[in-house]
């Protein structure tokens, strides 16, 4: 699983992988935009209709701006019953609608406000207000519901698109029939657009957790054979000699594996993820016997923070294979983890022959046979950000360090 020579495979993950950021920094940046934009646009509303006004225009602009916000959390899962209920609350304050619904397709998500009591999730949308077509925002000034105690009168339907596509449909609606002015399309224009937006960002987020299973996957199919040979070649060869031993190896290594090719979430402790490591170095030390020094030294306050599965493993096979497997007399190989105080820095050394700059710039690249390296660099940018990730040091007397940070905390991130 160490990085090496150049491969196809590893140039296209690496590019996708950068797609994907790029596509979820500049998403951002458009939420940001909406966010202010939509409040603004709603608080402007919210002062300048005076029958509506109750609050001094500062007041009502935070409201609009705490509305905007508060959808944040729920549609950043994206666009489904159980987000766009309470979505469908907020979206009702920030536009100053009289009630408000949320559609997928044909179909009515969520459904706040007045007439209520007839109107409901699981509705066509058609009965309550035909859409418009692609992009087009539609006003509805006169509504003709067949419930005559319906209070509703007139209504704006603008689209929510992903990646250009009409995906649904946010509908404010009026008590008042022909009431719709254009400062009230404008402000359910813009928060159409910021649901669309967090709609595009919630598909980002699955992509980018498909890509890390994905990628995930690639590395499991990359668990050295050369490892599980040497693994129970040493495992029986205690078996007549030591087989208290040899039942003891066998048992680790039959966790490992299996800690290896669970099918969980992506994501473990860093406590979790350094006691598998210790039972791949258990084996690896019934292989090499004294040849194989161990010394881990980590900061209690780190052990919490939540790490990408076999993200440390890969790195001290690394150090394993070129700072000891090559060398008659063996080598050291020290695990070192540091509390920075927001973030978190793991150090996998060895005192081996080190490692040219070319070669480290390639193997974080991915572009090897083996892709450990460049697989736990990729991994941890997609999940943190591109100010983590891995890097590669020689030491001053010889040998290789690879260095990991990652935050102590990220939103949305658990361990499994």
């Amino acid at each position: 699983m160490s990085g090496g020579s150049g491969t196809t495979s590893g140039r296209r993950r690496a590019l996708r992988w950068l797609s994907s950021r790029r596509g979820m920094d500049v998403a951002l940046g458009v939420v940001l935009g909406m966010v202010l934009a939509a409040s603004l646009w709603a608080g402007w509303r919210l002062v300048a209709a005076p029958r509506r006004v109750i609050d001094p225009g500062s007041v009502a602009t935070q409201g609009a701006v705490h509305a905007a916000i508060s959808l944040l959390p729920h549609l950043r899962r994206g666009l489904a019953p159980e987000t766009a209920q309470p979505s469908a609350a907020h979206l009702r304050l920030l536009t100053g609608a009289d009630a408000v619904a949320l559609a997928d397709g044909d179909t009515l998500l969520a459904f706040d406000g007045a007439g209520d009591g007839h109107h409901r999730a699981g509705d066509p949308l058609a009965a309550l207000a035909e859409p418009g077509r692609g992009d087009d925002v539609r006003v509805l000034r006169r509504l003709d519901c067949p419930d005559p105690g319906c209070p509703l009168r007139s209504a704006i339907v603008a689209p929510l698109l992903l990646q250009g596509e009409r995906a649904g449909s946010l509908v404010a609606l009026y008590e008042l029939p022909g009431r719709v002015r254009v400062e009230e399309s404008r402000v359910v224009a813009e928060a159409a657009a910021l649901v669309s937006a967090m709609i595009e960002l919630s598909e980002l987020d699955a992509q980018g957790e498909r890509l890390a299973r994905a990628e995930l996957q690639a590395l499991r199919a990359q668990i050295s054979p050369h490892f599980i040979y040497n693994a129970l070649t040493a495992v029986a060869s205690f078996i007549h000699s030591r087989p208290e031993e040899a039942r003891e190896l066998l048992g680790e290594f039959s966790e490992f594996i299996r800690y290896a090719f669970a099918r969980q979430r992506p994501y473990v402790s860093l406590a979790d993820e350094l006691q598998y490591v210790e039972k791949y170095l258990r084996l690896e030390q019934a292989r090499f016997g004294e040849r194989l020094r161990v010394r881990v030294r980590v900061d209690p306050e780190v052990l919490q923070a939540v790490v990408p599965v076999l993200s440390v493993q890969p790195l001290v096979e690394n150090a394993v294979r070129h700072g000891v497997e090559s060398r008659p007399g063996g080598g050291l190989v020290e695990i070192l983890g540091r509390d920075l105080g927001a973030d978190v820095e793991l150090r996998v050394c060895d005192d081996g022959e080190g490692i040219d700059p070319e070669r480290a710039r390639r193997a974080l690249a991915g572009e090897g046979p083996g892709i450990g390296l460049g697989n736990v660099h990729g991994r941890l940018q997609s999940t943190f950000g591109r100010s983590y990730g891995l890097g590669i040091e020689n030491g001053g007397n010889g040998g290789t360090t690879v260095v990991m940070t990652l935050p102590k905390f990220r939103a949305g991130v658990r361990a499994a």
